[in-house]
């Protein structure tokens, strides 16, 4: 109830994904009306699946670590960022992210995407603005952090070398392109944020 009061955007959205992702897992038909086919929607198909396929996870390995990552940083960024203001990061962030994925892989008729990793990047490097002297961890190495500023610069260095040689179905180029457009976004609606940024880099504060 207080994350409700607090962030009531942010609430309603981990709820929805929840609820979404775990109907899908029992009912495959929720995939083939939610999932994102590039090849579709660059001939005007199905755009409504820029959305939905954000709604949606692959298992339960996916939906754990996406829910995970916003659940560490979409609650207390909605206090700092506003209400709306975080509604429209998250999914103008959602749509930029997977523009690049529906221009590269108009033509691959084959190629599917899904999950909410683009707008919870996006998410992810707004907070980093606010905070970037704040401590982040990995979960796949337990006791090693790095300031959060490392942590998205290491972040982004990854998903463009892993964009570029990619070997398994993950969607890196909605992680890096959400997390762009998550600075991005962030910047143009408190344009006051890249001085406390330079201020907190700085250490002045």
């Amino acid at each position: 109830m207080e994350y409700l009061m607090v962030a009531p955007v942010a609430s309603i959205i981990f709820a929805l994904t929840l609820a979404t992702s775990l109907y899908a897992f029992s009912n495959e038909s929720i995939y083939g009306k939610f999932i994102l086919n590039p090849y579709e929607v660059s001939r005007g198909y199905r755009v409504y699946t820029i959305i939905t396929s954000g709604l949606i996870h692959k298992d339960w390995n996916h939906l754990f670590f996406n829910m995970l990552s916003y659940y560490f940083f979409a609650f207390q960024l909605e206090a700092v960022l506003g209400h709306w203001q975080f509604g429209v990061l998250y999914f103008v962030s959602m749509i930029l992210a997977d523009l690049p994925s529906i221009q590269k892989h108009k033509d691959d008729t084959w190629y599917n995407t899904l999950g909410a990793s683009g707008a919870i990047s996006a998410v992810v490097f707004s907070a980093i603005l606010f905070n970037p002297r704040g401590e982040m961890g990995l979960l796949i190495i337990p006791g090693i952090s790095f300031p959060a500023w490392v942590f998205g610069i290491l972040y982004l260095v990854y998903c463009h070398f892993a964009s570029k040689h990619a070997r398994d179905n993950i969607n890196h180029d909605a992680h890096l392109f959400g997390a762009l457009s998550g600075i991005l976004i962030t910047i143009i609606l408190h344009h006051s944020v890249v001085n406390d940024f330079i201020s907190q880099f700085s250490g002045a504060n």
